[in-house]
C-alpha cells in the first residue's frame, strides 16, 4: 500500500514562489498516476493538476495553468508541484492523491490522501 506524505508549504508574499513535494512509501510508486488538489478554508477541496505515471503527460486546473507545473522523480517517489506567482486566492491546505479518476471534464480524487501541508499567501 502506497502512503503519501507532503512538505514545503508555508507563508510567503503574493507573487512569491514555493515548491511542494510529495513522497511516496511502498515499491509501486511508479504504477500510479498522482494529483494534487486544494481546499480552501470554507471551500470544497478542488482539483489542481495531474501527472501520469511516467510523468509524459500533465493536466491543470485553468484557475493554474501557466503558474504551477507539475513533475515527478520516480527514482525519489516523489512529486513535485512548483508554485509561480501566487496570489492570496492560492491559500489552501494541498494534498496529494494516489490514482486520480478522470470525469470527461476534470479530474476526480482516488482513494488515498496525504495528511496535506498549508500554504499561505498574504503581505
Amino acid at each position: 500500500q502506497v502512503q503519501l506524505v507532503e512538505s514545503g508549504g508555508g507563508l510567503v508574499q503574493p507573487g512569491g514562489s514555493l515548491r511542494l513535494s510529495c513522497v511516496a512509501s511502498g515499491r509501486t510508486f511508479s504504477v500510479h498516476d498522482i494529483a494534487w488538489f486544494r481546499q480552501a478554508p470554507g471551500k470544497e477541496r478542488e482539483f489542481v493538476a495531474t501527472i501520469s505515471k511516467s510523468g509524459h503527460s500533465t493536466w491543470y486546473a485553468s484557475s493554474v495553468q501557466g503558474r504551477f507545473t507539475i513533475s515527478r522523480d520516480n527514482a525519489k517517489n516523489t512529486v513535485y508541484l512548483q508554485l509561480n506567482s501566487l496570489a492570496p486566492g492560492d491559500t489552501a491546505v494541498y494534498y496529494c492523491n494516489l490514482d486520480p479518476n478522470w470525469g470527461g471534464t476534470t479530474w476526480y480524487p482516488g482513494a488515498s490522501w496525504g495528511p496535506g501541508t498549508q500554504v499561505t499567501v498574504s503581505s
